[in-house]
């Protein structure tokens, strides 16, 4: 076994422990964090698949963002044991019912695909490296790369002159 191998069943336990906890922790904060965890597992599946620019996106956006959003939402709603809902087991069990079932689903519809046999080549190719985007980024497509550079900067000059108090 290599330590790729090792790695990846690693971070595939790391990711499936954090997401299960996502769904039973009973405070959404330690949910939230939880779900940080998961985020970056899969970033370390994506080092492992050699797509740095995916792993960096999913830690800025996702991680970084995102759940930091989340957490200031979860923290300004004032969450407590009076305001949660009541739980109906029969709720719960059909909950567990479609959830199996569109386990069953994605499983036989993964199982009769060609390409579920194949294996994937990690830490091989160079689709996903930082440098190749940027090459084809900058070759290929540098006039919607400007355009879209000056729609940003009048975007946040306008959300500067916008949020400008009068005086």
């Amino acid at each position: 076994m290599s330590i790729t191998e090792i790695l990846f069943w690693g971070l595939s336990a790391l990711a499936l422990f954090s997401a299960i906890m996502v769904v039973a922790s009973k405070s959404p904060v330690n949910s939230i964090l939880y779900l940080i965890v998961v985020f970056f597992a899969i970033t370390g599946h994506y080092i492992l698949l050699n797509a740095q620019f995916l792993a960096i996106v999913n830690i800025i956006v996702y991680a970084g963002a995102i759940m930091v959003l989340f957490l200031f939402v979860v923290m300004l709603m004032n969450l407590n044991a009076e305001s949660e809902p009541k739980k109906h087991r029969m709720l719960q069990f059909a909950g567990l019912i479609s959830g199996g079932c569109l386990f069953l689903v994605l499983v036989s519809a993964i199982s009769e695909t060609a390409k579920a046999s194949n294996l994937v080549q990690m830490g091989g190719g160079n689709s996903g490296l930082v440098q190749n985007l940027g090459m084809v980024l900058f070759k290929n497509y540098v006039l919607p790369f400007e355009i879209s550079s000056v729609l940003f900067l009048s975007a946040m000059i306008g959300a500067v002159v916008i949020g400008k108090k009068e005086g």
